[in-house]
């Protein structure tokens, strides 16, 4: 994922933000609203730290998110077909009935 796409999607990965920089206020990273430098200033700025740590942490951060929505996206492929097994089953099961009622009819 480039930065360029979690600029995009800021508001929903401020969350992750806090909670990965907590001396960050929601209503900063808001401000910032996902621009690279703004970001790596203020970690500078409230963190102390050097312009590379800033850089490296936040490309972290960026791997972590990334590796997040890919394990989402699984998770929702794998839900959807559990579902479509279950309603199969269930369709299955529903023709079954029917036949054995017709059966049981014609006797």
């Amino acid at each position: 994922m480039n930065w360029d796409r979690m600029e995009g999607g800021w508001k929903r990965q401020r969350g992750r933000a806090v909670h990965q920089w907590g001396k960050l206020m929601n209503d900063e990273l808001a401000a910032i609203a996902g621009k690279y430098e703004e970001l790596v200033g203020k970690l500078q700025e409230k963190y102390g730290i050097v312009n590379e740590r800033s850089k490296r942490q936040i490309d972290n951060f960026r791997k972590l998110v990334d590796r997040l929505r890919r394990s989402n996206a699984k998770l929702l492929a794998l839900q959807k077909r559990q579902q479509k097994k279950a309603t199969t089953r269930q369709a299955g099961a529903r023709r079954s009935a029917r036949t054995v009622r017709r059966k049981a009819r014609r006797r």
